[in-house]
């Protein structure tokens, strides 16, 4: 009587969903946000990311042929569109138009990341394509968060390809919301290996309350996506969008994961 009563106090305070309030010996709710990387250069890819259900994500590239085509129609559908920001990897790794580099004076710096924001309309957030150099240099990083934030409204996603990554500290100094990447879904482009992280991305949405996963639209993983998110609600996940990610994180769950830090592109 004791639970169900106190059930009943934190639902009129908006501190329980209803489904937990009629059953309180449910287990907690646990919030997985999905982000789809790489958008923009397929419109047959594209599309089939739009028909996933539920609020997953669109990381968009800048100045491709279908991105903003692709953005609108996110938007339309209720999805979350991201600048899929690329920024310096390797030498041997090109990310792409409108990269920004770590050499670049912060003035370049801002109007570059002005220029690709205009070519991806209704962008909520930013986050970094490859980038494992650029994620490593403090004043590259520290200049990127002060034109973000000076945009307004603009949240960041670290994709983590490095370790040594400190956006996510940088963008805590400097007043800008962030998410680190938990899961990469396909760096092993395999069905098994797919199933495999994403029951990883359940157990750490279990354990910790929230998890963000970040998958690229390969066949595989848009298949096994296909299959897992309509089943997500009978096993009491719920998938939410990254807006609402922020809200709920902790600033240690918002760290993200860097043991398992290496991802597609770098």
């Amino acid at each position: 009587m004791r639970g169900a009563r106190w059930a009943a106090v934190a639902l009129s305070c908006g501190l329980l969903p209803a489904a937990a309030a009629e059953n309180p010996a449910a287990p907690p709710p646990a919030y997985i946000a999905v982000v789809i990387d790489d958008l923009g250069y397929s419109l047959r890819e594209g599309a089939r990311v739009l028909k996933l259900p539920g609020p997953v994500a669109c990381a968009i590239l800048p100045h491709t042929l279908y991105g903003a085509r692709l953005a609108e129609r996110a938007q339309a559908l209720g999805k979350e569109v991201i600048l899929h920001l690329p920024l310096e990897a390797p030498a041997d790794h090109e990310a792409g138009p409108g990269q920004i580099d770590t050499a670049m004076p912060a003035r370049e710096l801002a109007a570059t990341l002005a220029y690709d924001l205009a070519s991806i309309p209704h962008a909520a957030g930013v986050s970094s394509h490859m980038g494992s150099v650029f994620t490593q240099r403090e004043p590259a990083v520290r200049a990127l968060m002060q034109a973000i934030k000076a945009r307004g409204g603009l949240f960041f996603i670290d994709s983590l390809t490095s370790a040594d990554s400190v956006a996510a500290r940088i963008a805590a100094e400097s007043g800008v919301p962030y998410l680190v990447r938990d899961v990469f879904l396909d760096s092993e482009r395999t069905s098994t290996a797919i199933a495999q992280r994403l029951q990883e991305i359940e157990r750490r949405a279990r354990t910790r309350g929230t998890a963000l996963a970040i998958g690229h639209p390969y066949p595989e993983t848009l298949e096994a996506l296909e299959r897992w998110l309509p089943g997500l609600a009978a096993r009491h996940i719920q998938l939410v969008p990254l807006s609402v990610m922020l809200k709920r994180r902790s600033p240690e769950e918002a760290h993200g994961d860097r043991t398992r830090s290496a991802g597609p592109g770098l």
